[in-house]
């Protein structure tokens, strides 16, 4: 869990000279290819259909006497099930000097259980058809995998044993925290997540959300207590939902859910989380002498899934910079040909979120990149978009919306999208409806009230010999 885009090739064209002994025949020819761009300026694009409002498949959901939730969706004709337990946990558990902990319990939690091997695990869950996962995320933990669906009960316990009887092996330790170290190193060689880590901790000063990599020394003193002690913190029933979504004997689940999880440890209850983001308008430039390229991220605190203008939120960052003929997209990589791909979005968490425009640009160019970047969100602040243009961005966002939901693994990612920001069905319901309404004002007011572009916190990876001079009119520079 430690969040692509198609890109269109260009036309290829040739010019050939063709010799014929029959000068009517080539003049016949010649006139009917140039005919044919003229025939096709004539032919209008056909016009969109109404986009299809999303079908939430039926859930049934109960609760343990222990405090597990239960989610059971049956859904589709592939014979094959979806099993997650998620957990409300993860990294924002962890103190200042427990950055990644939480990672390493998941890891060790791959290691075996009190009756089975790491191997073990692995086997069965293959012989069912799959494989069985754990990951770690900021606010979440997730345990499972997809198998046949004669197998929906068995996985369902195998998942539970991992949860519950963890072996944590003392053996696997020095592994696990060496190859911790090595993706620490790995990732602070990009100068994109060296972005994300500065940007994070300016956003979130002091604070879980604001932790992204550990210290080698830090990694290097975790116990074994450590981990043991964390586990028995944060894991427990009153945190969990198990999810099962696919073609399944519900009955045998059923069955197989009370067996495995009904006598957990109910535990403590999901931590509070109280967080308020900082930001000023304000460079903060990380120098890497020599970068042929720049990596710019620049964002804002703005509302989380549960204010009603988020849904409008999303729509209007995917029309700034959210999808390849976003308005960022079409002007600084299409029209500048500044960066190959940027991108925005809304980074949610719980309790929080950003919007945040990203961009790997040309070095030179680096001062101009911030300037148009400012200038489509300012000029979207001004004057709506058109009623064309937020057509398409409604019709994307609906379709990849549909489609993203079209599968097991998806109908999980959204429903524990909704247990985790305390959310209704009707968010999902409703999806297309509530974006397909929107109105050209409706984004302009979004963009004004919500992408902050005044105090807006922006973080520059890049050569700082070459681009100080360019980047300084756009904001306090802070090296």
């Amino acid at each position: 869990m430690k969040r692509f885009r198609a890109i269109a090739s260009e036309p290829v064209r040739s010019t050939r000279t063709f010799m014929t002994f029959r000068t009517s025949i080539h003049a016949v020819v010649v006139a009917s290819l140039l005919a044919v761009p003229a025939f096709a300026q004539k032919q209008q694009p056909p016009v969109p259909g109404t986009p299809r409002p999303f079908s939430l498949p039926e859930v049934q959901r109960y609760s343990l006497p222990n405090g597990t939730d239960v989610r059971l969706v049956q859904y589709g004709s592939i014979p094959k099930v979806s099993v997650r337990l998620v957990i409300q946990t993860g990294n924002i558990d962890e103190s200042a000097s427990e950055v990644w902990l939480a990672d390493l319990t998941g890891n060790l939690m791959q290691q075996g259980t009190a009756t089975k091997s790491a191997q073990d695990v692995a086997m069965m869950a293959a012989r069912m058809g799959g494989s069985l996962d754990v990951g770690v995320g900021v606010n979440q933990v997730n345990i499972g995998g997809d198998v046949l669906s004669e197998f929906s009960a068995d996985m369902v316990r195998l998942v539970g044993d991992v949860a519950l009887n963890p072996s944590f092996p003392a053996s696997e330790l020095p592994r696990l925290k060496t190859d911790m170290l090595r993706r620490v190193s790995i990732a602070k060689s990009q100068p994109q997540q060296l972005a994300v880590e500065k940007f994070r901790q300016v956003l979130y000063p002091g604070h879980g959300y604001g932790r992204i990599f550990p210290t080698e020394e830090a990694v290097g003193g975790y116990t074994l207590e450590q981990v043991k002690g964390f586990y028995d913190r944060n894991f427990g029933a009153a945190r969990s939902t198990i999810y099962v979504v696919g073609r399944f004997d519900n009955a045998a689940a059923r069955a197989a859910i009370e067996t495995s999880l009904g006598g957990w440890k109910t535990g403590s209850q999901p931590s509070s989380v109280t967080v308020t983001p900082k930001t000023e308008r304000a460079i903060h430039l990380i120098d890497r002498p020599g970068a042929v390229q720049s990596t710019i991220l620049m964002g804002v605190p703005v509302i989380t899934p549960a204010e009603p203008d988020y849904l409008p939120l999303l729509v209007t960052n995917t029309l700034l910079g959210g999808y390849f003929s976003s308005r960022v997209t079409s002007n600084i990589r299409e029209a500048k040909g500044y960066t190959y791909s940027p991108a925005s979005q809304i980074s949610t968490r719980l309790g929080s979120a950003y919007y945040a425009q990203t961009a790997d640009v040309t070095t030179n160019v680096t001062g101009p990149s911030l300037k148009e970047i400012f200038y489509e969100i300012n000029r979207l602040q001004k004057e709506p978009p058109s009623a064309e243009e937020l057509q398409a961005v409604k019709n994307y966002m609906a379709g990849t919306f549909v489609l993203q939901n079209s599968s097991r693994g998806g109908i999980i990612g959204q429903l524990s999208f909704l247990d985790l920001h305390g959310l209704s069905d009707s968010y999902l319901r409703n999806f297309v409806q509530t974006i397909t309404a929107l109105t050209p004002s409706d984004i302009q007011r979004m963009a004004s009230q919500y992408v902050d572009a005044e105090n807006m916190t922006i973080v520059i990876v890049g050569d700082r010999a070459t681009i100080l001079d360019q980047i300084s009119p756009y904001g306090r520079v802070i090296q």
